[in-house]
Formats: structure tokens, sequence, C-alpha cells
């Protein structure tokens, strides 16, 4: 048995899942209401206050799904009972970020401002403290998309490894690289 797909579920109280005929399991908690397709193979059970899911064979792909399918519910209760949240940092000399609503505006060192609107589901605010970096804060009850866009946020600017400028995720480390003047 996989090490993951074999775990329970546990389901805390106020989430309620939904496990339709055509194999769709429905989350829904305080937070917001997700849904994730399942392989038609993989049985979905709901058992004194657990969710386990049972794959039909041995097969390489059953025990990838079985994981896979695992984690993605695991996420999904997760995120509607208790939500997940990212911070980013933005690194420069005049790199700015702000937000109004559900805009956010991005000064990058280009010759334009980057506007990036964001979907209804995510919450952004934006922390700027004289003498500190600017901070992005990200948060939402869907991992996946929470993570789609910290991860479109960052390509706008990714940190190079001469003087680390860019948008990093809060506790990365960047590798520098040392300049033309250590190679003589």
């Amino acid at each position: 048995m996989s090490r993951i797909g074999k775990l329970p579920v546990n389901i805390p109280e106020g989430v309620e899942i939904n496990v339709d005929k055509s194999n769709v399991v429905t989350v829904k908690g305080k937070l917001g209401e997700l849904t994730q397709k399942i392989h038609p193979e993989i049985k979905v059970e709901i058992k004194d206050g657990s969710l386990t899911l049972e794959r039909p064979s041995e097969e390489k792909h059953f025990k990838a799904m079985h994981g896979l399918y695992r984690s993605l519910i695991s996420n999904m209760v997760t995120g509607v009972s208790e939500g997940f949240k990212i911070v980013q940092e933005v690194v420069g000399v005049g790199y700015k970020a702000q937000a109004n609503g559900q805009t956010l505006e991005l000064a990058l060192g280009f010759s334009h401002g980057i506007y990036l609107q964001l979907p209804p589901e995510i919450k952004v605010e934006t922390i700027t403290e004289r003498g500190k970096n600017p901070m992005i804060t990200l948060t939402s009850y869907d991992k996946q998309l929470l993570g789609q866009v910290a991860a479109k946020i960052r390509s706008f600017r990714k940190p190079e490894p001469y003087k680390g400028k860019g948008i990093r995720y809060l506790g990365e480390i960047v590798r520098k690289k040392a300049g033309k003047a250590a190679a003589q």
C-alpha cells in the first residue's frame, strides 16, 4: 500500500464531505467549498469521522493515484477548515508592492508597473515598513490556486544570484555567486 494513500483523512468539526455517483468529492467548510474529481476506480469511504481511499490493484498508476487523491482531499479539508498562507518578500532598492482590493501593484525596476488582478478566492495584504523589505501575504482556502498565484508573482522578478534582488518566499535562501572580481 501507498504510505500516504493508506492514511485516513480526519474530518474536523464543521467540515462536510459529499461523494456523488460520478466520484466527485465536495468539501464544505467555514472558509469555502472545494470540489475534486476522483478516478472512477478509486473508492472513497467515509466512516466514523474519517475518510479513506482504496485502490483496485497494486499496479503502479493506481498506487500513484492513491497517494495523489488522498493528498488532494487532505489539502481540501485543511483549506476549508484552517486555510493556507504564503508570505513573499520583495528584495531590491526601489522595489514596491501595494494591494488595492483584488489588484496587486508591483514596481520591480521595469519602466512600467505590473498590475495583477487576483482571483476572488485569494486575499492579499502588503506590508511596507521603513528600512525593511516589502512583504506580500496571500491567504486562501484553495492550496493549488494559492501556489499558482504565488509562483506567478515570483515569476515577474525571480531572485538573481549576484545581488539577491527579486521576489522570494519568506525564509527562502538564495545562493549567491561571486562576481567578476573573484575570477582574477
